[in-house]
């Protein structure tokens, strides 16, 4: 497995991997399928200021990808970034997502930009919230019934990481 910046080569496999989980999964509350336009835009937004954005790539194909994106669109949280990481379903179990966020982390840190790091994750995701709190990030409250996806109302929890 290598992992490096994303490339607009990549932007395809992305926004495979990120469908997916819109049609399957809850990691997201999309609800409808992004459009290669919207994704572009997505992309565009990343690998500049403390928005990076990688990818890890394991038998010629992009097996994941992990970014940080701004939090909100106020100048005052500029140096929190939100992270997401989402992994191809033939690739996880396998550390990927381990890997992306340990070098995503140190990146980060290295930058100096970045002051802290949070993660939503739907509630009963417990692999991630498990992988958070590896990685050293701290429970910092539930939201319930925010979203409603697949019939019924899903809650949120919130990490959060000063790096």
């Amino acid at each position: 497995m290598r992992i490096r910046t994303a490339e607009q080569g990549d932007l395809a496999a992305l926004l495979d991997i990120y469908n997916y989980e819109v049609l399957h999964g809850v990691a997201t509350l999309d609800l409808a399928p992004r459009t290669l336009e919207q994704w572009q835009v997505w992309f565009d937004g990343h690998n500049v200021d403390n928005h990076p954005l990688y990818v890890a790539e394991a038998g010629g194909r992009v097996a994941g990808y992990a970014s940080l994106s701004p939090y909100r669109e106020k100048e005052a949280y500029r140096s929190t970034v939100e992270l997401s990481i989402y992994i191809h379903p033939d690739f996880r179990r396998q550390g990927i997502a381990g890997a992306l966020m340990g070098f995503l982390l140190d990146e980060a840190r290295r930058d100096g930009r970045t002051h802290t790091v949070v993660s939503v994750i739907t509630t009963g995701n417990e692999a991630s919230c498990r992988l958070h709190e590896r990685f050293g990030f701290t429970f910092c409250g539930r939201i319930p019934e925010v979203g409603m996806k697949f019939g019924r109302y899903l809650d949120i929890d919130n990490y959060s990481l000063r790096v």
